[in-house]
């Protein structure tokens, strides 16, 4: 079972934005990693965590239900469970028609997800959890480090 909280934020938004993540597999030490962006907007740093944590994730294909992403961003969590279906088959426009924004990490993530059972479990965000409030902490290390 491996279990993957993540967080992406900006200072500003539009803004210098950070995101991380803690991947716990099974016994093992949590595995922590972070990254930063000059200018960026949060959207794209809720996304880039869970690319970035899912790329650390073996290339094999997982038993369902071996996967449980963490986040406290609804837009991640709803646009991979629900609006990616409509999106994909209307040629990634949104119910405006207009191009999905952020399609190229959409689609990164689409990629990444393909073939695998994930569940995706929206925490709410500063109440406590122990580690999304870890995640919410590297990425303000990761914003500060710009």
């Amino acid at each position: 079972m491996i279990e993957i909280y993540t967080d992406g934020g900006c200072s500003g938004n539009p803004g210098p934005g950070g995101w991380a993540y803690v991947l716990i597999n099974g016994d093992a030490e949590p595995l922590e990693n972070w990254g930063a962006e000059k200018s960026t907007t949060n959207n794209r740093m809720e996304l880039q965590a869970v690319i970035a944590a899912l790329e650390m994730v073996p290339g094999t294909v997982l038993a369902p239900g071996t996967i449980t992403i963490y986040t406290d961003s609804q837009y991640v969590q709803k646009g991979i469970t629900e609006w990616i279906k409509k999106w994909k088959s209307k040629d990634w426009k949104n119910s405006n028609k207009e191009p999905v924004k952020n399609q190229d990490l959409w689609q990164r993530l689409d990629a990444l997800c393909e073939g695998q059972s994930i569940t995706w479990a929206w925490v709410k965000g500063h109440a406590g959890n122990k580690y999304n409030e870890r995640c919410d902490f590297l990425t303000q290390i990761a914003i500060a480090s710009l």
